[in-house]
């Protein structure tokens, strides 16, 4: 399939006059929590992916505006609704005061850099941006978190810990009312769950797993 070459500078130039943030600083341990969020992200994108208002992203800033530097965080997982994507992955980062609005859904991974911040001054930075999830997952069993999976809810302008739940074969799991899914620390992984579907929502190896499957399935039922 190709693309009209026109079509690619209209999209090109529909963000040319926003000023992107620059990058931030790489973590001396970003393999801790690389797979991860990747991992996250993919799965999120997937499941959001016929919505073109819902942003899902990370690794860029995040701030209320562009002037007070110190509230300036690093969010591993970023989802948003009812935003312009395409502007905000211009912008190379998430401006609440641009935007309109904060994101709803944040979500930290574990690492020995960014543990303890993760549970006491970027709590107090997301309550203060009004975000409405807040979510924690350390693959390390707590060491970083105090605490396998956390979840945060604003009320009246304060995080409340969101219940978490433990199945009979450990999976410890909460319910995520912004994403409509349950978060699941499985085997030290982050997995994440559809109660609709009643099924986890498949990882990339899973899903290219399951073609496989269907293309020999019909390679066998097709006749030479």
């Amino acid at each position: 399939m190709s693309i009209n070459p026109r079509l690619r500078v209209q999209a090109e130039d529909k963000y040319a006059h926003i000023k992107p943030l620059p990058d931030p600083p790489k973590k001396p341990d970003a393999m801790q929590q690389r797979r991860n969020i990747v991992r996250a992200h993919s799965i999120l994108e997937d499941y959001f992916s016929h919505r073109p208002d819902v942003l899902v992203n990370g690794d860029g800033y995040l701030c209320y505006d562009t002037r007070d530097r110190a509230n300036w965080t690093v969010p591993d997982c970023v989802v948003a609704f009812g935003v312009d994507p395409g502007a905000i992955d211009a912008r190379n980062g998430y401006v609440i005061s641009e935007v309109g609005k904060p994101p709803e859904f944040v979500l930290e991974v574990a690492s020995s850099s960014t543990g303890e911040r993760d549970v006491t001054a970027k709590r107090e930075i997301y309550a203060g941006h009004e975000i409405a999830e807040y979510w924690r997952f350390d693959c390390t069993g707590g060491n970083y978190h105090g605490g396998l999976l956390a979840g945060d809810l604003l009320v009246d302008g304060e995080y409340r810990p969101v219940q978490l739940n433990t199945s009979e074969d450990g999976v410890i799991w909460g319910y995520s009312a912004v994403l409509g899914l349950v978060l699941c620390w499985h085997d030290g992984r982050l997995r994440f769950y559809d109660p609709v579907e009643e099924e986890y929502l498949p990882e990339l190896s899973e899903a290219k797993a399951e073609l496989r499957r269907l293309r020999e399935e019909l390679r066998r039922q097709t006749p030479e």
